[in-house]
């Protein structure tokens, strides 16, 4: 039993210290003034192609609605996304990945790609697709929590 914890706990350590390592290298590697929660919104938003509520953005990242609420109102004030009242519902609103937004996305998306991928020919690719199946089964197991 006290060998499953110590797994469990090294398996966790490595996983958090490699979130912050990635978040802040990307963070580096993100065009001036943009956050990586804004890239992550603005990627979701064009991956997705359909316009999203506030609250399914907010569930989808597992953050409060009124954490997203502050960063979709970041991107509202810097053109990237457009926010609609929902036509059927008054009380909601709905977001959608603007033009700008998008040509954003996609010069982050530019500067990011050399850092991650550098990161993936450094562990080899066939050691990546591998640890894949594992992380998607962990985070799954998470989500279901």
């Amino acid at each position: 039993m006290e060998e499953s914890h110590s797994l469990a706990v090294s398996l966790f350590s490595e996983i958090l210290m490699a979130d912050q390592l990635a978040r802040s290298r990307l963070g580096k590697a993100l065009p001036k003034g943009m956050e990586l929660s804004h890239f992550s919104v603005l990627n979701h938003l064009a991956r997705a192609g359909l316009e999203r509520s506030p609250a399914q953005l907010a569930k989808a990242f597992h953050v409060t609605r009124g954490a997203m609420t502050n960063t979709l109102n970041k991107l509202e004030m810097a053109g990237y996304v457009h926010i609609r009242p929902d036509w059927d519902d008054a009380r909601r609103k709905m977001v959608a990945i603007s033009p700008a937004g998008r040509q954003a996305r996609d010069a982050a998306l530019a500067s990011i790609v050399p850092v991650i991928s550098e990161v993936v020919d450094e562990l080899g690719g066939d050691r990546v697709r591998a640890a894949l199946p594992i992380l998607r089964e962990l985070r799954s197991k998470l989500e279901d929590d």
